[in-house]
């Protein structure tokens, strides 16, 4: 296994490298603009716009921004029929509430993911669209279509540029242990789920995290998202050299952990970028998040653990393959993101990633991996495998499992 540690020229040379890496994006035009959320004319908007309208029992119907304790209230003082109402007329709206119903929400997206896949199918019928343009909408089809699917939970969904998407394994109105998959670059409603190498996709993450949590300890009432439900960088460029959509992806992952039902513990696993946004969200994190842990890491915006201002649990883990290895670990004038979190310096506790091949294999069945994951997210800390072979990374803890 290469070590963890870095001399002094090799810091050298990631900082020039870094730099020579801005200075090719620049003159090629490698800033990328931000697909605004929300903006005038999208799906997104227009049931906005509706829901801000209408009314039930003749009030007004709360902000969608208002806290998960006001819209379980409001949730609970309709009845029956009134809620399923709002959610067939306001589905894009009522998906995405946190604080509604889970039932209410999964119904809701089922419906918002259905208008989303047939206007996909209008598209492909439109003659003035371009060949590709005609592709593209047809593998949008889909994958909504999929997504559609009798059996799916889809906790979160806006069709929005590239789209936003959260899926629940498991029940999780009664889980007592919730982790969440928090994937990185390239994340999309096109890459939420994978034919070909499905573990390499939110979907087939979450999945097969559920499959190792239920198999790691069967009684436990666990439940695993895959929460694809922020705009992250498309493809390795300035954008996922700096801390903007992170940033921005934190907000949401913050209201994420706060407004899931009951008093679950919870366990982020943050891949790759994922881990950038994990980084960020860590001060904010409800006491709820017992644990973080990031694979891949191209850092999580900190020096080290300690600076993250979080009381959860830091562990993180790279396979010796993974390309990852080789990118600038620092932070210069808001470029990268900070030191290596598998280094001694930075203090996580770290894991062993046997098994895992490069920088997408590590929620594969039969790796250390995700075997780690899967004890992190049942609270089976006795159980986790050191990267050094050694106990250390669960000194001073012992299994805490929550059933």
């Amino acid at each position: 296994m290469t070590s963890f540690d870095s001399s002094p020229s090799l810091t050298v040379w990631r900082t020039l490298l870094a730099l020579a890496v801005v200075f090719v994006m620049l003159a090629s035009g490698g800033w990328t603009a931000l697909q605004r959320h929300g903006e005038p004319g999208t799906a997104r908007e227009r049931a906005l716009s509706a829901w801000e309208k209408s009314r039930v029992g003749g009030l007004r119907l709360p902000d969608p921004g208002s806290s998960p304790g006001r819209l379980a209230a409001f949730f609970a003082s309709l009845t029956a029929a009134q809620r399923i109402r709002l959610a067939d007329r306001h589905p894009l709206v009522v998906g995405n509430l946190g604080g509604a119903p889970l039932t209410l929400r999964y119904r809701a997206n089922r419906l918002a993911v259905i208008q989303a896949r047939d206007a996909e199918r209008a598209r492909v019928r439109d003659d003035r669209l371009s060949a590709e343009g005609r592709h593209q909408a047809t593998r949008r089809m889909h994958r909504l279509q999929s997504m559609a699917g009798a059996g799916r939970h889809i906790l979160a969904f806006d069709p929005t540029g590239g789209g936003r998407a959260a899926e629940v394994f498991g029940d999780l109105g009664s889980a007592r242990r919730v982790s969440v998959v928090v994937p990185g670059v390239d994340t999309n409603l096109l890459s939420f789920e994978r034919t070909e190498r499905p573990f390499t996709a939110p979907v087939g993450m979450a999945r097969s995290l559920y499959h190792a949590e239920r198999a790691a300890s069967p009684g436990a009432r666990t439940a695993v998202i895959a929460w694809a439900d922020y705009t992250a960088p498309s493809g390795i460029n300035v954008d996922a050299a700096i801390g903007r959509l992170a940033s921005e992806g934190a907000v949401r992952l913050n209201a994420l952990t706060s407004a899931l039902p009951g008093d679950s513990r919870v366990s982020l696993i943050c891949h790759s970028y994922g881990s950038v946004v994990c980084g960020v969200a860590a001060r904010r994190l409800p006491a709820r998040v017992t644990d973080v842990a990031v694979a891949g890491s191209p850092g999580m915006r900190v020096g080290s653990a300690g600076a993250l201002g979080t009381h959860a649990r830091v562990w993180a883990m790279r396979d010796q393959d993974d390309w990852i290895q080789a990118v600038p670990y620092l932070e210069v004038g808001g470029l990268g993101h900070g030191a290596d979190p598998v280094t001694r310096d930075f203090g996580a506790r770290v894991l062993s990633a046997r098994g895992a091949i490069g920088h997408g294999g590590y929620f594969e069945p039969g790796t250390e991996s995700l075997e780690n994951f899967a004890d992190i997210g049942v609270g089976s800390y006795r159980n986790t495998s050191c990267a050094d072979a050694s106990a250390a990374c669960r000194s001073g803890i012992s299994g805490e499992e929550v059933t």
